[in-house]
C-alpha cells in the first residue's frame, strides 16, 4: 500500500507520458506497469492478460461500436442537411437567426449520434458556408457550432456515459435519463445567450431571413422526423424495458440504415466508409479502456483509494468542498488532455472518493460529462475547436476560441446550478426507475 504522495507522483508520471506524445492507452499501461513492477512484483504483471480479458468481456461495451456505427451512417447519409433546413425554417425569426439553428441542429443530431466531434464536423460542414454567405459574425458562428456540439456527450445516447457506467457499475439507463433534463436546459440556455448577444450587438447575426409559410414549415418537419424516430426507438426501448442499451443501439443501426435507404443515400461505399471509421474509433476507445482497467486493478491492489479517502477524512472535507476542488482539477486537466482520456484516466482514483463521500454516482456521472463538455471547447486541446477550425479552413483558430468563450462561462454557471440543484439530474431517473 502506498500513500497519497506516491499516488500523486504516479499521476504526474502518467500526465508526463501523455505530454511527451505517447498514446493515451500506452501511457495508462506504462503507469500501471511501473506501479506493479515497483511495488507488487512480476506475478501482478503476469496477470495482465486476465485483467484485459475481464475488462473487455462486458456485454455493455458492445454498445460503443454500435452507437459509433449509427452516428457514422447518419453523418454520411445527408440527414444533417435536411435537419438544418428544417430547424432554420422554425428558428430563423428569433434574434440571432441561424445561430439558433446551429444549437438546435447540434442538439438533435447529438441525440442520435452520441458523439460531440461527429456533431461538430457534420453541423459545421452544413452551417459554415451558409452563415458566411449571409455575413454572420465568424466568431459567433464558429463558437455556437463548437459549443452546440458539446451536447453530443450530454444528451443521450452518449458513448461517454456508456464508458462511465461500465467503469463504475452505474446503470446506463439511469445515466441516459439523467442527461435529458440538463441537456435540454443547457440547449435552452445556449439559445438564450444568443438572443441576448444578438440584442446587445445585432451585427453578430446576418440580415433577417424572410418568414416561411406555415405550410412550408410543416412540410419541412419531414426532415426532422427520421432522427427523431431513431431517438425515440433507441431511448424508448431502454426505458420500456424492451431492450438493453446494447440491443437498442443495434436497433438504432437498423433504423439508420433504413433512413439512409429512404433518402436514397445508402450505398456499399457509404457502408464501407462507416465500418472503417467505426473500427478505428472503437479500437481507440477500447484500447484506452484496456490500459485503464489494468491501471484500475493496480491502483486497487496498492490501496490508493483507501489512502485518498483517509486523507480527505483526516481534513474533514465536505461534499461541496470536494466538488469545487474537482471542478478546478478538471478545468485545468481539460486544458491539456483529450476529454475521453481525461475521464478514463481519473475515474479509478476519483470515483472511490466520490462513493466514500456519499455523492450519487448518477449525479456525478452527469457532472463529469459536463466537465468534459467544457474541456471540448477549452484551449489548447479542445477537440471541438480544432474540428470546427478544420471544417472552416480559413482564418485563425483564435476566432473559434473567442467565439466559444461566452459559452464556456455559461457552462461554468450551469455547473454551479447543477451543484446547487442536484434534482435537476436525479428527478427523471427516480421517476423512471
Amino acid at each position: 500500500m502506498i500513500g497519497v504522495t506516491g499516488a500523486a507522483i504516479g499521476f504526474v508520471i502518467m500526465l508526463g507520458l501523455m505530454m511527451i506524445g505517447l498514446p493515451v492507452a500506452v501511457a495508462l499501461f506504462l503507469t500501471a506497469f511501473i506501479g506493479a513492477w515497483g511495488f507488487l512484483g512480476w506475478p501482478t504483471l503476469m496477470g495482465f492478460g486476465n485483467q484485459m480479458w475481464s475488462g473487455q468481456n462486458d456485454f455493455i461495451l458492445t454498445a460503443i461500436p454500435l452507437f459509433v456505427f449509427l452516428g457514422e451512417i447518419l453523418v454520411r447519409s445527408g440527414v444533417a442537411d435536411g435537419l438544418y433546413r428544417c430547424l432554420s425554417d422554425w428558428l430563423r425569426r428569433l434574434p440571432g437567426g441561424l445561430l439558433h439553428t446551429n444549437i438546435g441542429a447540434s442538439a438533435v443530431f447529438a441525440a442520435v449520434s452520441g458523439s460531440s466531434v461527429a456533431t461538430a464536423a457534420t453541423i459545421g460542414t452544413v452551417a459554415l458556408p451558409l452563415l458566411r454567405e449571409r455575413q454572420y459574425d465568424d466568431r459567433m458562428t464558429t463558437g455556437s457550432i463548437a459549443a452546440g456540439a458539446t451536447l453530443g456527450i450530454l444528451i443521450p445516447p452518449s458513448i461517454n456515459m456508456i464508458i462511465y457506467g461500465s467503469m463504475t457499475n452505474t446503470s446506463i439507463g439511469q445515466l441516459f435519463a439523467a442527461g435529458i433534463v440538463p441537456g435540454l436546459l443547457l440547449t435552452a440556455l445556449f439559445m438564450a445567450l444568443i438572443v441576448l448577444m444578438a440584442i446587445l450587438k445585432p451585427s453578430v447575426a446576418g440580415p433577417t431571413l424572410p418568414a416561411r409559410t406555415t405550410a412550408e414549415k410543416i412540410r419541412s418537419l419531414l426532415d426532422i422526423f427520421p432522427p427523431f424516430v431513431i431517438f425515440v426507438i433507441v431511448m424508448g426501448s431502454i426505458y420500456l424495458g424492451w431492450a438493453t442499451p446494447t440491443e437498442s443501439a443495434a436497433v438504432g443501426v437498423v433504423g439508420a440504415i433504413g433512413v439512409a435507404m429512404a433518402r436514397k443515400g445508402f450505398s456499399l461505399s457509404l457502408l464501407h466508409e462507416s465500418m472503417i471509421a467505426t473500427v478505428r474509433i472503437s479500437s481507440m476507445i477500447l484500447l484506452i479502456m484496456v490500459g485503464a482497467h489494468f491501471l484500475n486493478f493496480v491502483i486497487g491492489v496498492l490501496g490508493i483509494p483507501q489512502a485518498l479517502t483517509g486523507f480527505v477524512s483526516k481534513f474533514g472535507a465536505t461534499q461541496l468542498e470536494i466538488i469545487l476542488v474537482l471542478v478546478i482539477f478538471y478545468l485545468i486537466l481539460g486544458c491539456f488532455m483529450e476529454t475521453l482520456s481525461m475521464m478514463i484516466a481519473t475515474l479509478p482514483v476519483v470515483f472511490p472518493l466520490v462513493v466514500h463521500l456519499g455523492i450519487d454516482p448518477v449525479w456525478f456521472g452527469i457532472f463529469l460529462v459536463l466537465m468534459m463538455e467544457i474541456g471540448l471547447i477549452t484551449p489548447p486541446i479542445g477537440m471541438n475547436l480544432y474540428v470546427v477550425q478544420g471544417v472552416r479552413n480559413h482564418g485563425s483558430i483564435m476566432d473559434v476560441i473567442y467565439g466559444s468563450l461566452p459559452f464556456v462561462l455559461l457552462m461554468l454557471a450551469f455547473t454551479g446550478l447543477l451543484v446547487a440543484w442536484p434534482q435537476m439530474v436525479l428527478w427523471l431517473p427516480q421517476k423512471l426507475f
